[in-house]
């Protein structure tokens, strides 16, 4: 009689419990990614840095690139394996196993900032990428299901998890800012960060077995269910779904998702992360400081901005949102003529963007862009399709989203290379 009910009315999501639960895995998912990325100068000006070792670490100058590029290219795989030959088992096991792992091996990260390790560098490089690879790959399947789960809810609830993304990069700036400062030494300052993180898996944990006790969600999931089966049913008849005639339907939203993920991660944190002080007398000339607030801050909060403004006002429609996004590729050079000075590279690539309040405003307008498009995208895929298919397209702008990343990463590694050996 209770599920004769729910698929009649439509309870409501009260006080937002279940946005705020897909929030929080939306934090969740990123929070891998977040953290390493975030950790740059524990990695290379502690573990890996010439005082601590006693020589120069070869991988130091691109350390940025290597750990991106570990990081994603099993969610690459694993996010496009997914839409055609999906990971079989129930949703709680998939989700349950994957955040295990990720705390895990975030343990094992909180072992090797404790240990003296400055004997064996390379074995300590080599085990923090198998680490990241191994992260990636359970986060992979975390983000898809969580993705997936969202499509079956109304759009705003994929925006939560976009929301929650971008917490994630805020979040994790703030704690490294404070522990860093409030430690007495770095790897003392990294044991307390990496522990951090571990509560917040925990937390993600937690939250996902209230979504099966929740009216509103289970609406909805048994609204899906019905749905699935009458595409099973018509799959007996006509095959496995469509996925051609579904990727034609979305395939302007992919490009608009891949697009703002490609040009976001070519310039952050690659870039952005090695960009130096350019004024002496600017507000912030402390590196490590310089780095955390105008890079990695200054992109976290403003793309949690971004990404909260479709609850209030959505432009432009979906057949002109590849305009502005095209236009955001001329960040690329922006940031290659600021004061761009990579690790052990000599520049002859003239710096051109000499102001760093300059910098400062296109940073925030790139990373409010990015939150505000790459929501309006994920939200505008779904709805472009038969609501039977809504999961597929959920899925399947997850991996052209890490896709846009993995891109993004790739041509980074470029950028180097470009400012050291093309000038005027």
């Amino acid at each position: 009689m209770d599920e004769a009910s729910l698929q009649i009315h439509t309870p409501p999501d009260r006080y937002s419990f279940i946005y705020i639960i897909f929030l929080i895995h939306g934090i969740a998912t990123l929070l891998p990614w977040n953290v390493f990325i975030n950790a740059k100068s524990y990695f290379i000006s502690y573990k890996l840095g010439k005082s601590y070792i006693g020589f120069d670490f070869p991988y130091v100058g691109n350390f940025m690139q290597i750990l991106t590029f570990c990081s994603q290219v099993p969610n690459v795989i694993f996010n496009w394996f997914n839409i055609f030959m999906p990971i079989k088992g129930d949703l709680t096991v998939r989700i349950m196993w994957s955040i295990v792992i990720n705390i895990l091996l975030f343990i094992m990260t909180v072992v090797l900032a404790m240990v003296d390790s400055s004997a064996w560098p390379y074995e300590f490089f080599y085990i923090t990428m198998a680490s990241v690879v191994i992260l990636s790959m359970s986060n992979g399947v975390y983000q898809n299901t969580v993705y997936g789960m969202a499509a079956k809810l109304p759009p705003k609830y994929t925006g939560a998890v976009i929301l929650g993304n971008n917490i994630s990069g805020t979040f994790t700036t703030i704690i490294c800012i404070a522990f860093e400062y409030v430690s007495t030494s770095k790897r003392m300052a990294a044991i307390w960060y990496f522990i951090t993180a571990l509560f917040v898996l925990l937390i993600g944990f937690d939250t996902y077995f209230a979504l099966p006790l929740n009216r509103f969600y289970r609406h909805y999931d048994i609204k899906h269910k019905k749905q699935q089966e009458q595409r099973i049913n018509q799959e007996n008849v006509t095959g496995s779904p469509p996925y051609f005639k579904i990727f034609k339907q979305v395939w302007p939203q992919l490009y608009n998702v891949f697009l703002v993920f490609f040009v976001t991660l070519s310039v952050f944190p690659s870039i952005q992360s090695d960009i130096k002080v350019s004024d002496s007398g600017f507000l912030i000339t402390d590196d490590f400081l310089y780095t955390q607030i105008l890079c990695f801050f200054t992109f976290n909060i403003f793309a949690m901005i971004g990404s909260i403004l479709p609850s209030f006002f959505i432009w432009p429609s979906k057949k002109y949102l590849w305009i502005p996004l095209t236009l955001r590729l001329l960040y690329i050079p922006f940031y290659l003529f600021c004061n761009y000075q990579p690790e052990k590279i000599t520049r002859i690539l003239p710096v051109v963007i000499t102001n760093d309040y300059v910098y400062w405003v296109v940073a925030a307008t790139m990373a409010i862009t990015s939150g505000y498009f790459s929501a309006l995208a994920m939200m505008y895929t779904p709805s472009t399709v038969d609501s039977q298919y809504a999961s597929i397209a959920g899925m399947f702008a997850g991996a052209a989203l890490i896709s846009g990343i993995f891109a993004g990463i790739l041509i980074s590694f470029l950028w180097p290379w470009l400012i050291g050996h093309i000038g005027w």
